[in-house]
């Protein structure tokens, strides 16, 4: 098992950050029983970290050390949109690599051109095309961050986080007409060329001819159309971009070697709304005047329980004759056959006994608890994007029917809510959130700005380095200790501070 590990390590290692890899076979941890089509494949994109980070090979090969765990964080002088703050550190040595990936854009939502029906790799319009122009003339702007938790290889993060937000752009852009009328509701059906201006008379007239059940009163018809908001028209974009993202890492891995899954989120600001979307374990919560607003939830094993279940149940093919999707408390003895043991099924919140069969003797769908929870055996979160070829270990049983890669999104209206400069919104993955609560997250972000110049340009950075460093801990004699001698997060962590005052200065 350990052999292989590093081997997965070494390859991704090898193929990731030299520019061209020919061993990334091997693309999954526990994983196990993965082919080597991928062997000489080139990577989709070369390993790296932010490109905002403006790292030197040199820093670059520095940011790997497990032993030291240097914190990376802005360059003083670097300002990312809103003047966000951020800081990342790598792991204690779980993989070779840091697989944690970020991303902060700005953009400009606008209608598709002819030309640039599919500008998903085109460059992002408006940021690389300098600041000429006035903002209105290139489309709506919007602003994206993302943070990608990578695992079984870093490559589904890196993809993610080079091309999420151009899809969720591009989407946009097919709504663009409805975006720049928002006090209209969106209308139920487009034309043909997407345009919502359309004559539905003569249609209309036709079909009431033809079907006799046909509602013809317009005023009984009107009542029983749903009105649909903008708002919610927008989260559903996201949600759609979600996984046109993970068709996408599926699609090329053919042609590409993009290593492993990863758990996605992002926060997209536009038009005084913050859209928070998330898929799998990563966290995201509001600070308001020391109050915490959380805007996420987690995906895992246990909070997802039921939905797995239901699935395993309605689709026992999928289970591979190996798994059960009833839940014991423990591994059931053979000696205990025919007993009355506690059990929960799909249908069931609490627990309640039942006789226990030969069926009932396999391996539970979700076993363990807590963050040593896993599904099949394999792997901790839920949601997310990539791991298409992901098997349990030693089988032919794909686990990817069972993960999801639509986002939950929430959202908060900036308009609505008065902002103070120690108001922030803190995106983080796993590795924060481990060792450390919200409260705590919260105290030590108030405490940390309130002492912090107000006019300091890299405050946000200083508290996202304070934060990480918390979690971290520091390296004694017995592993990374926090101050009160608990273990300090082995994880990659990777965190967000991104002031709520920011779009005010920007606009």
């Amino acid at each position: 098992m350990m052999i292989s590990k590093v081997k997965n390590a070494m390859s991704t290692l090898v193929g990731g950050m030299m520019p061209h890899g020919h061993n990334h076979h091997h693309n999954h941890h526990s994983g196990g029983g993965q082919t080597c089509g991928a062997e000489s494949l080139p990577p989709r994109f070369p390993y790296g970290r932010p490109d905002f980070l403006d790292l030197t090979p040199e820093l670059l090969q520095y940011s790997t050390e497990h032993a030291s765990r240097p914190v990376l964080t802005l360059k003083r002088g670097t300002r990312l949109p809103w003047g966000t703050g951020y800081a990342e550190v790598i792991n204690a040595g779980k993989s070779m690599l840091n697989e944690d990936q970020a991303s902060c854009e700005k953009l400009f939502v606008k209608k598709p051109s002819g030309k640039h029906r599919n500008s998903t790799l085109l460059e992002d319009n408006g940021v690389s095309e300098g600041k000429t122009g006035n903002d209105r003339e290139k489309g709506i702007p919007l602003h994206f961050w993302g943070i990608f938790d990578g695992h079984a290889g870093s490559g589904a993060a890196i993809m993610a986080s080079k091309l999420l937000h151009r899809l969720i752009r591009d989407r946009l852009g097919e709504i663009c007409h409805l975006l720049e009328n928002p006090t209209s509701a969106p209308p139920i059906c487009l034309a043909k060329n997407g345009s919502p201006y359309q004559a539905e008379t003569k249609k209309g007239a036709a079909q009431e001819s033809e079907d006799p059940d046909a509602i013809s009163d317009s005023t009984v018809r009107f009542h029983m159309e749903k009105i649909v908001s903008l708002e919610s028209l927008v989260m559903g974009v996201i949600e759609t971009a979600f996984k046109q993202m993970d068709d996408l890492i599926e699609k090329e891995k053919s042609s590409y070697a993009i290593s492993g899954g990863c758990c996605a989120l992002a926060a997209i600001h536009m038009m005084g709304k913050l859209y928070v979307a998330n898929a799998g374990d990563s966290r995201a919560i509001i600070i308001r005047n020391n109050e915490v607003i959380p805007m996420t939830n987690e995906f895992t094993p246990e909070s997802e329980r039921q939905r797995l279940q239901y699935l395993g149940f309605l689709r026992p093919e999928l289970l591979g004759n190996e798994f059960t999707h009833i839940e014991f408390p423990r591994r059931i003895q053979h000696s205990e056959l025919g007993k009355k043991m506690l059990y929960r099924d799909h249908t069931m919140t609490g627990w309640a006994y039942k006789t226990i069969i030969e069926d009932d003797l396999k391996f539970p769908l979700i076993y363990g608890e807590g963050k040593k929870a896993r599904v099949m055996a394999t792997i901790g979160v839920t949601r997310g994007l990539g791991d298409h070829d992901l098997k349990v270990y030693n089988s032919n049983i794909y686990i990817k029917p069972f993960l999801s890669c639509v986002p939950e999104v929430k959202v908060y209206n900036l308009d609505e809510n008065k902002h103070g400069p120690d108001d922030v919104l803190v995106m983080g993955t796993d590795g924060l959130w481990d060792v450390t609560t919200d409260r705590e997250v919260a105290d030590a972000v108030s405490a940390y700005l309130s002492c912090c110049d107000p006019a300091d340009p890299m405050r946000y950075t200083l508290a996202a380095q304070d934060l990480l460093m918390r979690s971290r801990g520091v390296l004694k004699e017995r592993g990374w200790r926090l101050p009160n001698d608990r273990l300090g997060s082995g994880d990659d962590i990777t965190v967000f501070v991104i002031p709520l005052v920011g779009h005010e200065s920007e606009t």
